[in-house]
């Protein structure tokens, strides 16, 4: 009877073989914390690796304040941008904020920038948008999923960045949810 079982047991193993992904458990991680307006000049700090394209305004951006995350993984969830600790918020900026996503050993993986701009470029590449331009985003509008590496750990780091008139920014959270799967459709595999 007991080689029966085993038997049974190991049939229905090997005849509903199922994609397993590691299980994300949803968590929110402070990113940048609100910083006052502040007018430009008096933003001493300089990104000289980076530049503005615009004809009209200072081309080197001043930072207004920066923040990383510890290590973390996201394993394919879904990773949103929100005002406030219960997710619940939107959040502003002015003028933007420069996201890079750096890999375990502290190098710049991917980046993008989020906030009204002019172009914004590194050496010679131009860093692309992630979302609309504005100065406010509604709670969650903002997914950083598409920089995130699929696997491994991981930082982000935001630096706030201004290059005329004030910056500023609120409360900046990411949230890290597991994405809304249909894992028992089998359908073409």
């Amino acid at each position: 009877m007991r080689a029966v079982v085993v038997i049974v047991v190991a049939m229905m193993l090997v005849a509903c073989p199922k994609r397993v992904s590691p299980m994300v458990t949803g968590k929110t991680i402070r990113l940048l914390s609100e910083t006052a307006e502040r007018e430009t000049a008096q933003l001493t700090e300089l990104r000289k690796d980076l530049e503005i394209d615009t004809r009209d305004f200072d081309r080197t951006p001043h930072v207004v304040a920066t923040g990383e995350t510890p290590l973390f993984s996201a394993e394919g969830a879904d990773v949103r941008l929100y005002g406030d600790e219960a997710a619940s918020k939107g959040f502003s900026v002015d003028n933007l904020i420069l996201i890079e996503v750096l890999g375990a050993d502290g190098k710049v993986l991917r980046s993008a920038v989020i906030g009204y701009s002019d172009p914004v470029s590194q050496g010679r590449e131009t860093i692309d948008n992630l979302g609309r331009q504005a100065f406010s985003f509604d709670a969650g509008e903002l997914n950083l999923a598409p920089l995130l590496p699929e696997r491994g750990s991981f930082r982000v780091r935001a630096t706030v960045l201004d290059y005329f008139g004030v910056g500023k920014v609120s409360d900046v959270f990411l949230r890290v949810e597991p994405k809304a799967s249909s894992s028992d459709d089998l359908r073409g595999q």
